[in-house]
């Protein structure tokens, strides 16, 4: 490990890219094992600082700005900088930031939040309720938020401690995203504010260098507990940079993927997440020929003659060996996927199908799908065989494409794994089997993935049945009456989208988030990782620690 003091740069580890970043690095590595900090860190104590290595995408574009993507949009985190409403704990339960106390009118169309009163931005303003509807109503209807709160009519503030959010249907599944949804000031928001972000949370934002490095440093206002993690330096990195900042000991906790999980390094070790960050392929359910029009001009073609029988999707479900692809792509580190979510308090158990070869080989043997002479089958002149896309640019997605093509040939399905850019992709997202990677810490993918009309209907799947139950669930004004609605969508006997019902998914492999962590750093408990290799590491960073 090189000596405190000694900047990544002379060693030409990290290269060019992070040039400008050397000096805040420059004294990472402490001899007492706890990081030393940002070299501008201004004397702060080293074990109350940390340096965090995340994937250059974790940068966000339009910065720290919570009306655009900031803690919300695909990878949900808490936001640090600026409060929310609500917070959920490491059991997802609702606990309260702002809020004091919140309620839901019975019909389920009116949520009204008590907010504390000694909340204050960074600014010395003090927060309201009016920053509150403020934040709300640029959010539904400014049509800059990667955050969907299309179905609140208007947020308005009643007093300078109660707001009340108005409802155009009931949906209560917005309390997961009021939970990272942080709350920016009406007199300090314009242009320019992702960039110099104006918050009442943990942290301020100290400076940010694009494309390398952002530091934050603790609200010294902050009306809560004070942070354990005083700062805290985010470096911007590709992977082998990464990798060559832990073997230099120049960051704390690093990214990493199963691919390199054999390395070790001195003074680290192999650090494993929990997630809900599964990966899954979408089986088009409907014959092919016919088109979906998407954001109102988009037409995409959709069906697909092989996955339109159900007993080829209930085959597929069946045949796949789950822990083989784990084993074979990951390492080891991840677990079997049977759904979008599971473990969570809404996921079905009914999800969960065994892997069976046998008993897959039956049910298309039953359907009429005969094996030809080259070991692939064939119905009605119907050959089974269609591709698979994937994101060209994940490694793991291709093996596990690939992977499950071998195993898939072993069924008598031809599998023709795809890669391409996502543009390539989403013409055939409807018509063609595509390998997704999805998972949140809500419901709101349960819904959209399976609803008749919602975003992620890949499969082209309808059910008024399964419609009705997560219209249901969202309509409970009490969150735990909602979980046994989400299931029964599922599954509830008879029908749903479940591996023994409509089989409109082939979920395979909850992914492990992977990082190299240097020894006495502890991150405390974190909650399941949500999609999306970043910040939802740091969602308690103010809770880590240094041991002695």
């Amino acid at each position: 490990m090189e000596a405190a003091g000694t900047a990544i740069t002379r060693r030409g580890l990290l290269g060019a890219a992070l040039a400008g970043a050397a000096s805040a690095l420059a004294g990472c590595s402490g001899g007492d094992g706890a990081s030393a900090g940002s070299g501008a860190s201004g004397g702060v104590d080293p074990s109350r600082q940390v340096v965090v290595a995340m994937n250059a995408g974790s940068e966000p574009a339009a910065g720290f700005d919570p009306l655009v993507a900031w803690g919300c949009g695909e990878h949900v985190h808490e936001p640090l900088i600026q409060s929310t409403l609500i917070v959920t704990d490491d059991e997802l339960n609702f606990t309260n930031d702002l809020a004091t106390e919140y309620l839901c009118s019975d019909d389920g169309l009116t949520w009204t939040f008590t907010i504390r009163d000694d909340a204050r931005f960074s600014d010395g303003e003090p927060l309201t309720a009016a920053d509150v509807a403020f934040t709300v109503n640029a959010i539904a209807h400014g049509g800059t938020s990667e955050a969907d709160l299309s179905m609140v009519d208007e947020a308005v503030a009643l007093s300078d401690t109660v707001v009340e959010l108005r409802l155009s249907k009931p949906y209560n599944a917005l309390l997961y995203t009021l939970a990272v949804m942080g709350i920016v000031p009406e007199h300090a928001y314009g242009e320019g504010y992702g960039e110099n972000p104006v918050g009442s949370g943990r942290y301020l934002l100290e400076q940010w260098d694009r494309g390398q490095q952002v530091i934050f440093r603790a609200n010294p206002d902050y009306y809560g507990e004070a942070p354990n993690i005083e700062r805290l330096l985010v470096v911007f990195m590709d992977e082998d940079a990464a990798l060559a900042a832990v073997q230099a000991g120049q960051v704390d906790i690093a990214y990493t993927y199963a691919t390199h999980a054999d390395r070790s390094f001195e003074g680290y070790r192999l650090a494993a997440y929990g997630t809900v960050d599964s990966r899954g392929i979408s089986l088009p359910c409907v014959e092919a020929g016919g088109a979906k029009t998407v954001e109102g001009d988009m037409v995409y073609p959709t069906g697909n003659d092989v996955t339109c029988d159900v007993a080829v999707r209930r085959a597929i479900c069946r045949g796949v060996d789950r822990q083989a692809v784990i084993d074979h792509v990951i390492a080891g580190y991840g677990t079997e996927a049977f759904s979008v979510g599971d473990g969570m308090p809404w996921s079905s158990d009914d999800m969960r199908v065994e892997y069976d070869r046998a008993g897959a080989c039956e049910l298309l043997d039953d359907a009429g799908w005969t094996v030809g002479g080259d070991g692939i089958r064939e119905r009605d002149g119907v050959r089974a065989a269609f591709d698979l896309w994937y994101a060209s640019d994940d490694s793991v997605r291709q093996a596990i494409a690939n992977e499950f093509a071998d195993q898939m040939r072993e069924l008598g399905i031809e599998v023709s794994p795809r890669g391409g850019s996502w543009d390539e992709i989403y013409p055939h997202q409807y018509e063609s089997p595509v390998l997704w990677g999805w998972g949140s810490n809500s419901p709101v993918e349960v819904y959209e993935l399976n609803y008749s009309t919602g975003w992620g209907n890949y499969a082209c799947y309808e059910s008024a049945t399964v419609d009705a139950y997560l219209d249901a669930a969202l309509a409970q004004t009490d969150m735990g009456s909602s979980f046994d609605l989400w299931r029964r969508a599922m599954w509830d006997g008879a029908e749903g989208v479940a591996p023994q019902g409509a089989a409109t998914w082939c979920w395979i492999a909850n992914v492990d988030h992977l990082y190299f962590q240097r020894d006495g750093l502890d991150v405390a408990d974190q909650k399941p990782h949500p999609h999306g290799h970043g910040w939802s590491l740091v969602n308690n960073v103010d809770r880590w620690s240094w041991s002695a």
